[in-house]
């Protein structure tokens, strides 16, 4: 674990456990997570650094791009843990949150180690550090043990300032997020050429939700609205624009009857690949009425529709189906990822409180561009999940109680 980790739960663990001049005050603390072991065997290939995951964009480009089809994996990479601290305070609930799992991305693609999920603070109807996005609905997420998820919805935690402007039954969340973007060079020049070519992020992302909540379950609908800029450091300086980025998700979360729910949403947008769950690119390149190089933001697609029936209080089935679409420019890379499409069926029990076991059947698929080549994965997989929780309490005369653990998603 990383010292800058251990440093911030040591900070809300400390300042839990410190004496409040103002007694009056009730505090608690929740330390909750869960340990989590996935095995399988993968039939066709997919990046190494990826075996335990079905993440469409890491299936092979090309033939044999990742050497010879069957593969079987282990990994405890989906291991969580979490502290949340609570306060009350005269502006309000005060909610510290600082939440990990051990899935490393990026400079650490492939490896077990530090990732970090939610750190933020929450102050009454303000929320500042990172969070899921409001353009999101993560309840759409199925009963399933697969951990990227279905590639065509939106699903992504950043850095925002967010205000619930509504809260309960009728939900409204606005966010100014970190801007982020990432571009196909394509085929109009040589790649070279486009290097000197740098994103310039002038503006945050401006997303928000409405969400309508009862007891049939929930619909919203999340938005989204960005610039996307780049400009051109070298000698010629000609590859400089914008482009506007926008995005509509509708989701819903229905209950059918007492043992069945259905997951489901649909988004369209231009230039909003950065918050799909997996989807490589906003920006593509073109060529514009002047004959220069420029970029266009690339419309994407995604539908997800999951059903979770429970056979009874300790057996579930979830099945379902998720694809994504990319309309790139006529310019873009010939293997360039042009659609994705993933389906899981499964089979899950409780048989005691706080543990999770799963077995499930994944099928992707991911079809290139202009070249004419796919690629499909097919996998089992076996998990195990124990989940733990415990909340502390500091009541007015500062006596600390604590309270039976419960399992923590």
């Amino acid at each position: 674990m990383k010292l800058k980790h251990l440093l911030l739960i040591a900070f809300l663990v400390a300042a839990f456990s410190a004496r409040a001049q103002d007694t009056s005050m009730v505090r608690s603390l929740e330390i909750y997570g869960f340990a989590q072991t996935d095995m399988g065997y993968n039939f066709n290939q997919i990046n190494p650094a990826w075996s335990d995951a079905l993440r469409i964009t890491k299936l092979p480009s090309y033939k044999d791009q990742f050497g010879p089809d069957g593969q079987v994996f282990f990994g405890v990479r989906q291991t969580r843990f979490g502290v949340k601290g609570y306060t009350q305070t005269p502006l309000g609930e005060l909610k510290a949150v600082v939440e990990f799992d051990m899935w490393g991305v990026g400079v650490d693609e492939g490896q077990t180690t530090i990732r970090p999920r939610s750190y933020y603070g929450e102050l009454g109807r303000l929320l500042v550090g990172q969070a899921n996005t409001p353009f999101q609905d993560g309840d759409v997420w199925p009963n399933t043990a697969e951990y990227w998820g279905p590639s065509g919805m939106v699903f992504y935690r950043n850095i925002q300032i967010r205000y619930a402007a509504l809260t309960g039954k009728n939900e409204l969340y606005i966010a100014l997020e970190r801007p982020g973007t990432s571009a196909d060079k394509g085929t109009v020049e040589t790649p070279e050429s486009l290097d000197s070519v740098k994103a310039q992020l002038h503006l945050p992302d401006l997303s928000a939700h409405y969400k309508r909540s009862g007891k049939w379950g929930h619909v919203q609908l999340g938005g989204m609205l960005r610039q996307l800029r780049w400009v051109d450091l070298s000698t010629n300086g000609n590859v400089n624009g914008h482009v506007t980025g926008w995005g509509l998700n509708f989701s819903a979360v229905l209950n059918v009857g007492k043992m069945d729910v259905f997951h489901g949403s649909y988004v369209y947008g231009q230039g909003v690949e950065n918050y799909m769950q997996d989807a490589p690119v906003d920006i593509g390149t073109t060529i514009n009425s002047s004959g220069l190089v420029d970029g266009k933001a690339l419309p994407v697609s995604g539908i997800v529709a999951f059903y979770d029936h429970y056979w009874n209080a300790k057996w579930c089935t979830s099945f379902g189906y998720s694809s994504v679409h990319i309309s790139n420019t006529s310019y873009g890379s010939a293997n360039a990822y042009k659609n994705g499409q993933y389906a899981i069926v499964n089979l899950s029990v409780t048989p005691v409180k706080n543990f999770w076991a799963v077995a499930e059947l994944q099928y992707g698929k991911r079809d290139n561009f202009s070249d004419g080549f796919s690629s499909n994965a097919t996998k089992v997989q076996l998990s195990f999940k124990y989940s733990f929780s415990q909340a502390f309490y500091q009541k007015k005369d500062n006596e600390i109680a604590k309270s039976k653990g419960e399992g923590d998603e």
